[in-house]
């Protein structure tokens, strides 16, 4: 098993990270989550890849023959896909939302927002 596939998940992930916690603006925030989030693309790809193997559709194969890749890791690959739009979609808005009501999206000069 190679280890290249999650030293490249761990490198998007930091990369992300690092811009999370350096962000002085909220849309560079989500940007910075989305990065993040596409390291859990290559972690699941790197999980369920098998060299060698192919799709699980046993039309033209006699089932045992050849290996075949877990669908289940694309299932879930596809379903974080379909989240991470949604939840960037989601933090956007509220993004939207603030910069109409206080006019800045820097986080530092949302003093409304303190306890």
């Amino acid at each position: 098993m190679h280890v290249l596939p999650y030293l490249v998940a761990a490198w998007v992930f930091l990369a992300g990270a690092y811009g999370l916690a350096t962000s002085r603006n909220l849309i560079h925030a989500v940007g910075c989550l989305s990065v993040c989030q596409a390291a859990t693309y290559v972690l699941l790809l790197a999980v369920g890849y098998r060299d060698g193997a192919t799709a699980p559709v046993f039309s033209d194969v006699a089932p045992g023959t050849r290996p075949v890749v877990d669908p289940v890791v694309q299932a879930l690959a596809l379903t974080d896909v379909v989240v991470g739009a949604t939840v960037t979609a989601l933090l956007l808005a509220l993004v939207v939302q603030v910069a109409k009501r206080h006019g800045t999206v820097d986080p530092d000069e949302l003093t409304e927002l303190r306890g």
